[in-house]
């Protein structure tokens, strides 16, 4: 499978949403330590018996050094979305690298959230349940791969077989990401960060409620009254 490369969009995206379980904590060891190397010192000292410390670093290893966020406020919280990818991938990532996806808007956020865990909870028969989400804003500004207009293989709505294709050339040629239509909410756009160090300006804003009560859709309820900082 080849394909022709993208053309190159520059972007300005301010506020971008992404939603992540509030079980989550907002601080964890990439917030603490200062550099890569005293991050390689922590896991020489503890990573291979601390179970704690392999779970929340994941599969860090194969995120070449240079570019590992550490030292910044919610570094952890970037850094996980590269290091903990889903078994089989997502539309952009490998099940071997994740990446970091955004909607331009809190609505389209919300419908991936939707879309997703609700396909999860069919899978498994739970029909009520409800799940606590923490949004995260962030800012992105560069060259990005656009494939908004066409590319509809890369769309399908069920297989992502030729947008983890097309995600593998572009990490090869260090593209910072691609900007997409959401296939999970009409007229949304997303995003696509490849790169650990263009995901900017990261900050944890509101809390919301998903609850499924018996059916597809749920009750999205804000919270109020939550640490976000």
């Amino acid at each position: 499978m080849t394909f022709e490369l993208p053309p190159l969009a520059e972007i300005d995206w301010r506020d971008t949403c992404r939603l992540i379980p509030s079980r989550y904590p907002l601080v964890g060891i990439l917030d603490r330590v200062a550099s890569p190397e005293d991050l390689e010192a922590v896991l020489a000292l503890e990573a291979m018996t601390d179970d704690r410390v392999r779970a929340e670093l994941g599969q860090i290893h194969r995120i070449p050094k240079r570019e590992w966020v550490v030292g910044t406020p919610l570094a952890n919280t970037v850094m996980a979305s590269f290091c903990h990818p889903r078994p089989g991938g997502g539309r952009f990532n490998s099940e071997h690298r994740g990446a970091w996806y955004a909607g331009r808007a809190l609505e389209t956020a919300q419908r991936e959230v939707i879309y997703h865990r609700g396909r999860e909870l069919a899978e498994i028969g739970l029909l009520e349940a409800r799940l606590e989400m923490r949004l995260y804003l962030a800012d992105f500004q560069g060259a990005f791969h656009d494939v908004r207009m066409g590319w509809d293989a890369i769309h399908d709505p069920a297989h992502y077989t030729s947008s983890q294709h097309l995600a593998s050339v572009l990490l090869e040629v260090a593209s910072s990401g691609v900007v997409y239509r959401s296939v999970r909410h009409a007229g949304g756009e997303c995003l696509a960060c490849f790169q650990p160090q263009a995901v900017t300006n990261v900050r944890a804003a509101k809390h919301f409620a998903f609850v499924w009560q018996g059916g597809p859709e749920p009750l999205v309820i804000p919270l109020a009254n939550r640490r976000t900082a």
